[in-house]
């Protein structure tokens, strides 16, 4: 016997015990549980009648939101947090981890102690797919967007999913929603490898390039971990522009926004604008409609499609879907209007790799060229606010970094965002700026050592009718907070 078919019956039988383990009702403890991947697991498990608790250094929104639901949540991490759990049920509690947990936390040294068993967030996750009809969306870009639009798209048309989602869904405020429908929608993170985990009835993979260099060396280390996903769903789709898929996978259904020719799902823009794009509608080549969906950008466009597909191929009556596309709208943090700040416009946007960064700037120079947009106004100048998330990233696309910023009409650099990871000797937000400016010497490039001072440069730097973009996966979404606070203070100071 292979070794793929080997490890393929070793996880069939792995997911049929820990599926046994989570029929019966038990206490489940989270260690780490106000991550957006955690969280969610722990509200779906809560609403289905486990015991949950968790833990958590950083007080959130989610954490909030947790606890209105009953859940109880320890605001530090020790080990005399598992020795309380452990004495009020007779059964040992189910402890749960994600790669972000360190062999030394102190919950977890316990609980190695104690000799409880410890799951993966994945394996937790992969009992769930594996327990109903399941759509498992992963790629290296827009896997929460495309999540997001087929959860939407499901609810719209009556289906009424589960989903566990890596940003909130705005059609239900959250990134989880236990439904009573057959569906279970599941963002299937690839940047520790753990989905080779899961088997779904349908996987779709967004698009594929080199990331998370912290754990795969190669491009061709990321082929192999998708194409062992796709031998364990039922079924696979893919997007057909992006050449790597289509040269290394081998889907069941291919979706395409540049073309209707050979593929099983296709939009093509007829129009692209700032506020909305309109496109026409393909199955198998047949032209089915005309679409307008209302959010901008091919990118998201891209994104709708494959959602669409998802749903097709699960059966969803397309008179429906089409109905759905209209309320379509992307889960926060992407390209997400935080308010008016002195007559300039601020956004928030997830973008830390630099074919995300490239899309979004794409999309907001689409508003200005186009004077038509999804913000309250339409802007006349791009102030990219960028934060690099880990070392590691930026040392591998330093140059694509800087060339994406490019389009923007000023760019601020505030210090790298490391999430965990040890600096490395060179890698600074400095230079950065310094390499940058070697290329682009029209273009003013700053650099800003704290929040204080990236805000005190905008306030220096920025005109009205600006657009003050800020980009990044760590805490650059405080940015908006810091300045509209800042400024209500200053008001109130000299009234």
């Amino acid at each position: 016997m292979a070794l793929g078919q080997r490890l393929f019956y070793v996880s069939i039988l792995v997911l049929s015990q820990l599926a046994i383990t989570l029929k019966s009702q038990r206490h489940i403890h989270f260690i780490g549980i106000g991550g957006i991947g955690m969280s969610a697991l722990a509200m779906i498990l809560s609403n289905r009648g486990h015991i949950i608790s968790g833990s958590d250094t950083r007080y959130s929104l989610i954490i909030q939101r947790l606890e209105d639901a009953g859940i109880k949540i320890f605001t530090e991490q020790t080990g005399e947090n598992i020795k309380s759990i452990c004495t009020k049920r007779q059964d040992s509690p189910l402890i749960v981890i994600s790669s972000a947990i360190s062999k030394e936390n102190p919950e977890l040294k316990t609980a190695e102690k104690k000799q409880l068993p410890i799951w993966h967030r994945s394996d937790l996750l992969a009992a769930l797919i594996a327990d109903q009809p399941s759509i498992a969306v992963t790629g290296t870009h827009g896997k929460t967007t495309t999540s997001t639009f087929i959860t939407t798209m499901l609810a719209e048309a009556g289906e009424d999913p589960t989903a566990l989602i890596g940003g909130l869904v705005p059609c239900y405020s959250s990134n989880a929603h236990s439904g009573q429908g057959a569906l279970l929608i599941a963002e299937a993170d690839e940047s520790d490898g753990t989905l080779i985990k899961f088997q779904a009835a349908l996987g779709v993979i967004t698009n594929l390039e080199l990331d998370h260099t912290d754990h795969y060396s190669s491009l061709e280390q990321i082929i192999d971990t998708m194409k062992e996903f796709n031998h364990g769903c039922d079924g696979l789709l893919a997007n057909y522009d992006c050449n790597i898929l289509r040269e290394h996978i081998s889907p069941s259904a291919w979706w395409s926004v540049k073309t209707h020719e050979n593929v099983n799902f296709a939009a093509i823009p007829i129009h692209l604008e700032g506020n909305q794009t309109t496109a026409k509608l393909y199955e198998d080549s047949k032209y089915i409609e005309t679409i307008t969906l209302p959010v901008p950008g091919i990118h998201n466009l891209s994104n709708a499609i494959a959602a669409y597909a998802s749903c097709r191929l699960m059966g969803v009556s397309k008179i429906k879907l089409i109905n759905a596309i209209s309320c379509l709208k992307t889960p926060l943090r992407r390209f997400e209007f935080r308010g008016n700040w002195e007559k300039r416009l601020i956004v928030d946007d997830y973008a830390h790799h630099p074919s995300e960064i490239k899309a979004t700037l794409t999309m907001a120079k689409l508003m200005i060229q186009t004077g038509k947009s999804s913000l309250p106004s339409t802007p006349k100048r791009i102030i990219a606010v960028f934060q690099p998330h880990r070392f590691s990233r930026v040392k591998q696309f330093l140059k694509e970094f800087i060339e994406a910023l490019a389009t923007s009409d000023l760019i601020i650099i505030a210090p790298i965002y490391g999430a965990g990871e040890k600096p490395i000797e060179g890698i600074n937000s400095n230079n950065i700026a310094k390499e940058a400016k070697k290329i682009y010497q029209d273009i003013p490039i700053l650099v800003g050592e704290d929040m204080n001072e990236i805000t005190q440069l905008i306030k220096d730097q920025s005109q009205p009718e600006d657009l003050i973009l800020a980009m990044g996966a760590g805490d650059i979404n405080s940015l908006w907070k810091l300045l509209i606070q800042t400024d209500n203070k200053e008001k109130s100071l000299t009234n």
